[in-house]
């Protein structure tokens, strides 16, 4: 009963590849953690999360799971996602060069850091789907998914895409992001846009998994 919705809307063979694939999140913050949820209820039951923070009175007008300050973020999803892998580790430029991306179908990439973002592509390009900023914004309707090398006003974009040139990489790789201006110059943000760029990261994940 708990699925019969989305095996009435994919059809039984489909629903079957959505609980088959097995996906890799990296970080479960505004994004990562809305990620997570429309793919857990959407019938993936063998989903990877990975990150290192704790969370923090800031977090909680984005993040879900955020009304356990203080607690480790995997850990606290654990609770509220009992069927999900934790991994509690830093993300850095160590951790990617070591990490075995081979066993999983997609790898959802909703973490902060910059160089991390940019070799996590180098590395996994094939079944990327990354998220771009989502902070400084408010509207939801200007969220969208292209190539990499096809986004627009979007300055990580802007920055990763030049980094990847430098590098002579010149593969492909799906990521939501939006054009909307800069609203404000400090890290404010809005679940508004934070959690709809979750969930068309979800929406993207799952296309890819049934194509």
């Amino acid at each position: 009963m708990r699925f019969e919705r989305c095996r009435m809307l994919f059809g039984d063979e489909d629903f079957n590849k959505l609980q088959n694939a097995k996906i890799l999140i990296l970080g479960v913050g505004g994004v990562g953690s809305y990620a997570l949820d429309c793919l857990y209820r959407s019938g993936v039951s063998d989903i990877t999360i990975l990150d290192y923070d704790t969370y923090d009175e800031t977090n909680q007008n984005r993040q879900i799971g955020s009304e356990a300050v203080g607690m480790v973020k995997v850990e606290r999803l654990k609770e509220l996602y009992p069927e999900v892998q934790t991994i509690n580790q830093r993300m850095d430029m160590a951790w990617v060069a070591s990490f075995d991306f081979e066993p999983y179908d997609l790898v959802i990439d909703a973490a902060d850091t910059t160089k991390v973002k940019i070799e996590v592509a180098k590395k996994c390009y094939k079944k990327l789907i990354m998220a771009l900023g989502s902070a400084k914004r408010y509207d939801a309707n200007k969220i969208e998914v292209a190539s990499i090398w096809k986004t627009h006003g979007d300055a990580l974009a802007r920055k990763i895409r030049n980094e990847l040139k430098k590098a002579k990489f010149d593969r492909n790789f799906t990521v939501v992001f939006s054009p909307e201006e800069d609203k404000c110059k400090e890290k404010g943000s809005c679940v508004a846009v934070t959690g709809a760029v979750g969930l068309t990261v979800c929406s993207e994940t799952i296309k890819k998994i049934l194509k």
